[in-house]
């Protein structure tokens, strides 16, 4: 399979299916180890650590403007020295290969 990184997120229309659990767990392995299945397949999260807040809101201004880019946008929870990023796409109810092109510049960025 080609480098996740390279792709582009397109839109998927509602009602379209979301990724097999099987097809989730194959592009999970492509991430870095850190990243998760979460909500039944239905949700890929991943837990940051920062040194303090400034840190935080490098991180979350860099991966604010991947997201605008893709036109992809995770939920994020920003705390202290802390990010949980979770990404799901919510046209389809769960998952579609838009969250792992997402995580996959996500890990590039770090």
């Amino acid at each position: 399979m080609d480098d996740l990184r390279a792709r582009r997120s397109t839109p998927r229309p509602p009602g379209s299916s979301p990724l097999a659990r099987e097809a989730a767990e194959a592009l999970r392995a492509q991430l870095h180890p850190d990243w998760r299945l979460a909500e039944e397949g239905r949700a890929l999260t991943r837990t940051l650590g920062f040194r303090d807040y400034h840190e935080v809101m490098e991180f979350v201004n860099a991966l604010a403007w991947i997201s605008h880019r893709e036109d992809h946008h995770p939920d994020l929870s920003v705390h202290y020295a802390k990010v949980v990023v979770r990404y799901s796409t919510h046209s389809v109810g769960g998952l579609s290969e838009n969250d792992f092109i997402c995580a996959a510049k996500l890990d590039a960025l770090l």
